[in-house]
This record gives structure tokens, C-alpha cells and sequence, in this order.
């Protein structure tokens, strides 16, 4: 249950890290309460006093203070979870901190023009509907030059970046008894290395493939491109898609076909040490197919192509893969409110070490700040009294006066006042509040929670 009193949250969340001293995990606790509250300022901005501002930076130069120490308790709490089928989504951001700022030991970014590292990450939701649980396991990766004459035998001996994939799968585990793990993974996994890894920790997928040219194995043991094996396919089923509007492009409903087949997937001619290790066969998996057919000019179509550990046997069970792909946006929009309401980049810290355990905090933070604005999604008719404090529900419709004390609100209802306290107008053709709207009437109202409690404290 989300926790909206934030000193509450933030001894949930850190009071059990261990950090080699009880103060050094009280100093965290307490700066963890002072970053939630204001989560796009800098230290400076979040921490009250001098005093607890360098108590702040002291913390973060302890090398006890480190990237999983800050967060591995949030990790293993997002993970125990009741008997049920959830997803991990997971994805890679890079984090660039600039190119002048002359911090020594990061990689380079981009194309070389910044530094910092990659964040790997994989956020764990329901199978059925949107709640988000939290992070359950996460991983640093230091980008490291190649040179151009690499050859494959050196390119999968050297420390790769895909390897981030299998790392954070490990990292999550197996699942408790009665729980079912299923890794919903964009292109850059799709790897037979990657498959190899759910399978050890008894986790399913769903994976993007990125290389249709590639050879697969038909239910026949016929070798044959993949391209060709899907056009051996049968129709399976139709559907229509509501695509939102993107920059260059106007919203439009794409007619979609799927398809789906079973075949098997061989080990890869030239293996990486992990694969070779472990001499493995094909794997079965099942593939789904999400075809557009005549889309406007100019316009290129969708194709989705989706390998997956679980069994297709019609349109149902492939509607639902496709329903699990779907959902990656979620994880896209933790790394926006890791990058935008955390401003994580923007952080002035000088050291690597420093940058690390910050990084872990607010990963933390960010979690927060997605279930904070995911809450009216998922259960928008659910009465307001029920999640969030009396105190904050009266200090909102007093400070939006056309909302009567008198009324009941809903949990969808006070997100709409919420946002129109952080500037949404509201109008008919303005549709659903958008991020950066909802924080700022979070912001604005903790701020008034936080005045009446300095007020009480002064009675």
C-alpha cells in the first residue's frame, strides 16, 4: 500500500540497510524523508539546516554508503510478494553528468560526448491491471572503449554490455513458491544468453526480438530464417490500437493481425564464456507476430515480434503476451521521473562513489514518485479517505475552493484537483493531467501538510 506520510515511508523503505552503524542508517532515513519532500531540488534545497547538509555529504563519502547497500533492502522488499503471476520489466538509461564537470573513473555516454554510466533496471508490476511494486533488482554498467578491429571471439570474451540483462535477472532470483517471474524485455535483450538466465532462476519471458534474419528451428527440426517462418504462419486473430500522438506524428488506430507458432531457438555458433560453460540445446520457446496492415503513407508500420517461454495455443494466449509487452512503457515512465522528477543528472556531486549511492537513493525516490502518479490510474473510483490522510484531502479542497469540504472524493478526483493545483486548467479537450502538473501540486500540497505540522508543533 503506498505510504504518503513520508517519514513513514522513508523508515519502510531504509531503516533495515545495513550500513555498518545504526547512526550512519538514521542519517539516511532522515535524508531519505528530506529528498522525497522535495524530490527535483538539489541537497542544498532538501536538507533544512548546514548541519544536515553535511552530515548528508559525510554520508555519501562512508564506503559503506554504496549503490546496493542504499538500495538492496527495496529490492528485497519489492520482491516477496504473494502467490501470483507479476512482471519485470526491464530496461537500460544512461545517466550522463556532463563532459566538463571532470569527475574521474565514469564511462562515456551517447557517443562519446558525455560521462556517466548505464543504469540497468527492472521494475516490477502486476500481470492484471498497472500497480507498480517497486524495483526488484538493479545494476551499474561502466561503458568501456572498443577498438575497431574487434573481432567476435574478442568481442564476447571482453566485459559486454548486454551482459546487464543476465545480471539483473539474477539479481531478482527465482520466485517464491506459488509466484510466477515474467521478464518483459525490449530488443537489446533478445540473446540467447538472456534466455539462458530465465531459465536458471525458473522465470519466464517475453522478449522483443531484434534479428528476424536469424535461424530458428522449426517444430519439424527444419532450420530456417525466422523471417520465413513467420510467413508460414496462419492468421491468428485482428485487433485495433488507439496510438497517442508523437511528435511528427497525429493519433491514429492501427489495424493490427497476430500470429503466433512454436520453435526452437539454437545455441549460437560463436558463444560467450557463460553459454559455452553450460553446453546448451535449443530452446523451445513460442513466437508472436503483431503485423499492421494498411497504414497511412509515409507512415512506417508497426511490427512486433515476440519470443516467449510461455505457451500460445490461440489468439487468448497470444493476446496476453502482447498485453505483457505492452506495459513496458511503465519502466520508461520510472526513468522519467528518475531523470525529470529527480533531476538525477543534475546532481553536483564530484565523485564517483558519491554519484553511486545518490543514484540508489533516488531510485528509491522515483519509485515513489511513479506509484504517486500511477494511484488514479489503477484505482480511480476507490474513495480518497481510504489511501491518503484526512489532513491532506481537507488542506486540497481548501486550497481548490470550488471543491466543497462536504464531498467524498474519489482517489481519481483528488489526482484531478491535485493536478489543477499544479496548474492543469482542466477544459474538456485538455485531457489527463500529465507528469510534471501532478508533482507540482504534490509539492505545493506537502508543503502546506508541512506547514500545519510545524504549526501544531508551535501550539
Amino acid at each position: 500500500m503506498l505510504i504518503l506520510d513520508t517519514n513513514a515511508w522513508a523508515q519502510q523503505q531504509f531503516s533495515e540497510c545495513e550500513l555498518e552503524d545504526k547512526r550512519r542508517t538514521r542519517r539516511l532515513v532522515r535524508l531519505a524523508e528530506q529528498v522525497v519532500s522535495h524530490p527535483s531540488g538539489g541537497f542544498p534545497e532538501q536538507t533544512e539546516t548546514w548541519a544536515d547538509l553535511k552530515a548528508a555529504y559525510r554520508l555519501l563519502d562512508r564506503a559503506e554508503v554504496t549503490f546496493r547497500s542504499v538500495a538492496e533492502v527495496h529490492w528485497r522488499q519489492t520482491c516477496r510478494r504473494s502467490p501470483g503471476r507479476y512482471l519485470v520489466l526491464g530496461d537500460t538509461t544512461e545517466l550522463d553528468f556532463g563532459f566538463h564537470r571532470d569527475i574521474p573513473d565514469l564511462g562515456p555516454t551517447g557517443n562519446g560526448g558525455g560521462w556517466g554510466f548505464l543504469l540497468h533496471s527492472g521494475l516490477l508490476v502486476a500481470a492484471e491491471g498497472e500497480e507498480i511494486f517497486g524495483l526488484a533488482g538493479q545494476t551499474i554498467h561502466y561503458r568501456k572503449p572498443r577498438s575497431k578491429k574487434e573481432n567476435t571471439t574478442q568481442r564476447l570474451q571482453r566485459d559486454r554490455e548486454s551482459k546487464v540483462w543476465g545480471e539483473v535477472i539474477d539479481a531478482v532470483g527465482r520466485p517464491a513458491e506459488g509466484v510466477e517471474w515474467v521478464h518483459v524485455l525490449d530488443r537489446g535483450a533478445d540473446n540467447f544468453e538472456v534466455y539462458r538466465h530465465c531459465l536458471e532462476q525458473e522465470a519466464d519471458w517475453v522478449v522483443r526480438v531484434t534479428q528476424k534474419q536469424r535461424n530458428i528451428l522449426t517444430p519439424d527440426d527444419e532450420r530456417m530464417p525466422l523471417a520465413a517462418y513467420l510467413d508460414t504462419l496462419p492468421l491468428s486473430g485482428t485487433y485495433e490500437l488507439l496510438l497517442r500522438a508523437r511528435p511528427g506524428q497525429a493519433a491514429r488506430t492501427a489495424k493490427l493481425q497476430v500470429r503466433h507458432g512454436a520453435l526452437l531457438v539454437p545455441a549460437p555458433a560463436h558463444q560467450s564464456p557463460y553459454v559455452n560453460r553450460i553446453h546448451p540445446g535449443p530452446i523451445e520457446m513460442h513466437v508472436v507476430e503483431v503485423r499492421e496492415v494498411n497504414p497511412p503513407a509515409g507512415v512506417k508500420p508497426i511490427e512486433w515480434i515476440l519470443l516467449t517461454s510461455l505457451v500460445v495455443e490461440g489468439f487468448e494466449d497470444a493476446w496476453v503476451v502482447i498485453g505483457y509487452y505492452e506495459k513496458r512503457w511503465l519502466i520508461e515512465e520510472w526513468h522519467k521521473a528518475l531523470k525529470t522528477g529527480c533531476r538525477v543528472t543534475e546532481r553536483q556531486l564530484k565523485a564517483k562513489h558519491r554519484l553511486e549511492a545518490m543514484v540508489g537513493l533516488l531510485s528509491v525516490v522515483s519509485v515513489r514518485l511513479l506509484q504517486l502518479k500511477s494511484a488514479a490510474r489503477v484505482e480511480p473510483d476507490r474513495p480518497a479517505r481510504r489511501m491518503i490522510p484526512p489532513r491532506w484531502i481537507a488542506l486540497l479542497q481548501a486550497a481548490r475552493k470550488n471543491v466543497k469540504h462536504t464531498k467524498s472524493l474519489t482517489v481519481g478526483e483528488f489526482y484531478h484537483e491535485l493536478a489543477k493545483l499544479g496548474g492543469f486548467i482542466g477544459r474538456k479537450s485538455d485531457g489527463e493531467p500529465g507528469w510534471i502538473t501532478i508533482w507540482r501540486g504534490w509539492q505545493k500540497l506537502h508543503l502546506m501538510v508541512r506547514g500545519v505540522q510545524l504549526a501544531d508543533m508551535l501550539r
